[in-house]
């Protein structure tokens, strides 16, 4: 499939056309957003998914977005992707208060080109996460690699195990018993697009292959159940191994944050 479109499918099926369980989707006709049904302590922002702006609306629109979660007592989320317009978003956003994580790129890979080395059994003591207690695993090696306090990401995938109908695998890769690595995969039926999330391994674990082999469970997996294509929002340190097995670029995204002053 040509570059150009596969951008526009994800552009439709992951951005514009895509609904998520417990989240509802709102569209007008400048913007498709998702809030949560419920508000809880690990989904407290309006995302802000896809938009249809222009140099004359943009402000206008982004401060809507602004107000209305601050109505709902939320945060907003948008995810910026580089050929959103007009070309300037970026810095109207944070004119606007919110504030820029790290761009990531955007990488597809069509799964019936997979390489033969991910098709392979996988020979590491890798586990899928059943049990909502193992999610301990999970949270040491996120909280050892990160440094940073895990229970958001912990809660959000204990409520995927719970609640999700199987659209969550998460994975642990273990060496003699010990969790080095974690990573979980997102399928929803009948999406063409599976998507790779976490990916992270403890810092003396690293290039011993629990990264690849975690990859190559969870496209394993994704072609069992009839993905077409599968995706990641590669970091600068995850793109170069992902890009070594076909993934491609297909554009850029960052996230951006609002948050009412405290």
């Amino acid at each position: 499939m040509e570059l150009q479109e596969l951008l526009a499918l994800y552009d439709q099926e992951e951005r514009i056309k895509a609904v998520w369980p417990d989240i509802v989707r709102e569209e007008t006709d400048l913007v498709v957003r998702h809030r949560p049904k419920n508000l809880d302590a690990h989904r407290d922002s309006v995302f802000i998914a896809h938009t249809r702006l222009d140099a004359g609306n943009a402000d206008r629109v982004i401060q809507e977005q602004i107000e209305y979660a601050r109505g709902l007592g939320l945060k907003v989320g948008w995810k910026l992707y580089d050929y959103d317009q007009p070309a300037d978003l970026d810095v109207r956003l944070l004119l606007h208060g919110f504030t820029a994580d790290e761009p990531e790129s955007i990488m597809a890979l069509e799964l019936d080109k997979a390489p033969t080395e991910l098709l392979q059994p996988v020979r590491a003591d890798i586990r899928q996460i059943t049990d909502p207690k193992l999610l301990r695993d999970v949270e040491a090696v996120e909280r050892a690699v990160w440094d940073e306090d895990q229970d958001r990401i912990i809660a959000y995938l204990t409520d995927s195990l719970l609640d999700n109908h199987g659209r969550m695998s998460i994975y642990v890769a273990y060496d003699d018993g010990i969790p080095v690595s974690a990573a979980w995969l997102y399928l929803e039926a009948g999406r063409p697009f599976a998507s790779l999330w976490g990916g992270s391994t403890l810092v003396e674990y690293r290039k011993r292959g629990y990264y690849t082999a975690l990859l190559a469970v969870r496209l394993q997996e994704a072609i069992r159940r009839g993905a077409r294509f599968l995706t990641i929002d590669a970091s600068p340190m995850s793109r170069p191994i992902v890009q070594r097995f076909g993934f491609r670029q297909i554009t850029t995204a960052c996230d951006y944050d609002w948050e009412p002053s405290k």
